[in-house]
């Protein structure tokens, strides 16, 4: 998944739960600037940043081994 399919997911799921980028960064614990980046495909978050995102929006993350 690149950034900007992270992006669309995460701003998808916002949108659907009625939260604004305001309230989910004070209730993940990161900036408003920070969902912003994200969510416009231009961040380049840390993976903790990620799952306090994906918490509160009760997404989960998932890691696959790449195949050679």
């Amino acid at each position: 998944m690149t950034i900007q399919e992270l992006g669309t997911a995460i701003k998808f799921r916002r949108d659907f739960l009625k939260i604004r980028q305001e309230d989910l960064a004070e209730l993940s614990g990161v900036t408003v600037k920070t969902i912003h980046l994200i969510e416009s495909g231009n961040g380049n978050p840390s993976f903790e940043t990620i799952e306090k995102i994906a918490v509160v929006l009760g997404m989960e993350l998932v890691l696959h081994v790449k195949k050679a």
